[in-house]
């Protein structure tokens, strides 16, 4: 079950964190896993700590805002390895870091940043990875969202929420578009993940579970959905949020 043997899986963002836990997850089961980061040397470690957990993994250093450097991603993937099956927008933080900024001293050029990568960087790679989906009859999308496109944290996050939300719209569109051609497309909605400081703290106030999420988690999930067992889930929003929202 949940096997992707002979299956190329794309990760964006996978050179460590959430998305290197996604990498791993599929990797494990049988997937050929492209690892992507915005540092290839980053992107590089983690294929190459793939490889020795015994995985088929590889590297491809790309800014997924970036239409031009996504399709040469492409063209070296499929010369590489072969067509891309699974795709998984990680990819969701600026290369300069979160920016936290309450929303009236924030800047239009930070807002700017969190809806190229969280909205058009999703488009864009969507554009270009569909068609080759769309003629083979077989495709997954799963982008990673979080729980801040539908709750109000305090925490800054105005414009990192607004472009959250503006991808699930797009993502729910996709879905109905693309769905009888083989493709579904799915997004993961996350809670308080323990990739930062004092995450375990508020998790153990405000979760059912008692705990922050960790990579295995969403890479669990992310199998799922991208599993051929789950061919009958599009355009849906999966929470994975340790009961902290679940409405």
């Amino acid at each position: 079950m949940f096997r992707f043997d002979g299956k190329v899986a794309l990760v964006s963002g996978a050179g460590r964190g959430m998305g290197f836990g996604i990498a791993q997850a599929l990797a494990r089961q049988g997937a050929h896993v492209v690892v992507n980061d915005f540092f290839g040397e980053r992107a590089e470690e983690a294929a190459a700590q793939l490889r020795a957990e015994g995985g088929k993994a590889s590297a491809v250093a790309a800014d997924m805002t970036s239409r031009e450097q996504i399709v040469a991603l492409n063209e070296r993937v499929v010369a590489d390895t072969g067509p891309i099956d699974i795709f998984v927008h990680n990819a969701g933080i600026p290369a300069q870091g979160w920016g936290y900024a309450q929303f009236l001293e924030s800047t239009t050029a930070e807002w700017d940043s969190w809806m190229q990568l969280n909205l058009y960087g999703l488009m864009h790679a969507c554009q270009v990875l569909l068609p080759s989906m769309i003629e083979r009859r077989y495709g997954r999308v799963v982008a990673i969202n979080s729980d801040a496109a539908r709750t109000a944290t305090g925490m800054g996050l105005c414009a990192y929420g607004a472009a959250k939300a503006a991808a699930l719209g797009f993502l729910r569109n996709l879905s109905g578009e693309v769905g009888r051609r083989g493709v579904t497309v799915n997004a993961l909605s996350l809670g308080t993940m323990n990739n930062w400081d004092g995450s375990e703290d508020i998790a153990r106030r405000g979760t059912t579970v008692g705990r922050a999420g960790s990579p295995q988690d969403v890479g669990a999930a992310v199998t799922y959905l991208a599993s051929q067992e789950a061919a009958w889930v599009t355009g849906q929003v999966l929470p994975v949020n340790g009961g902290s929202l679940v409405a």
